[in-house]
């Protein structure tokens, strides 16, 4: 059975961790924007073409392209889709639900991993501690300050969808903040789950 899903919730959430489980043991296909745009610019097609000079330009892709990058990716078929960092607005929803629909697919669920913001700050501050005892490298986003702009960011720009996917019967909502296994087992429970939230 073919399922598509969106992962949604702010940096740190776990989505990453979630989607590599998923490709692993259910062999979905994970649809990362900017992996797409890394892999479409050296590809030398000439929707890369496209890309590279956009990118070149350093203006930022269009909607229209990633959805081009999308429809190709689609076209290849797979086991199911899992949307990473698409869509991040509410016109990219829109965009996305009739690109969906054109190629006879559909939207199984957005599930959102809930998160407690200050201790999803907390995670984020252990993580680089960690890092620096290991003595590795700390990422620039592990940064306090840093992690508060990109949360700011994400509930100005994305936290609009959970209200567009609840609307549309779409929304399963799981707790991010459980430990990975239980995680995973809440999404694997809302993918079961045919009947929309009440």
């Amino acid at each position: 059975m073919t399922i598509n899903i969106i992962l949604l919730g702010p940096p740190g959430a776990g989505k990453g961790t979630q989607a590599r489980r998923l490709v692993e043991e259910r062999g979905m296909v994970q649809l990362s924007t900017g992996d797409m745009l890394r892999a479409a610019r050296s590809s030398g097609t000439e929707m890369g073409k496209l890309v590279a000079d956009v990118m070149d330009r350093g203006q930022l892709v269009t909607d229209e392209i990633v959805i081009g990058l999308i429809r190709e990716k689609l076209e290849e078929g797979g086991k199911g889709f899992i949307f990473d960092g698409f869509p991040r607005t509410l016109a990219q929803a829109d965009a996305l639900g009739k690109l969906l629909a054109e190629m006879g697919m559909k939207l199984d669920a957005a599930i959102e991993l809930k998160v407690d913001d200050e201790a999803l700050v907390a995670r984020i501050v252990k993580r680089a501690e960690e890092s620096l005892a290991a003595g590795e490298p700390v990422r620039k986003d592990d940064t306090p300050e840093v992690f508060a702009d990109r949360l700011r960011e994400y509930y100005k720009k994305t936290a609009p969808l959970l209200g567009y996917y609840y609307a549309t019967g779409d929304l399963r909502q799981v707790d991010g903040m459980a430990a990975m296994d239980e995680v995973a087992a809440q999404i694997a429970a809302a993918l079961g789950t045919e009947t929309a939230q009440a």
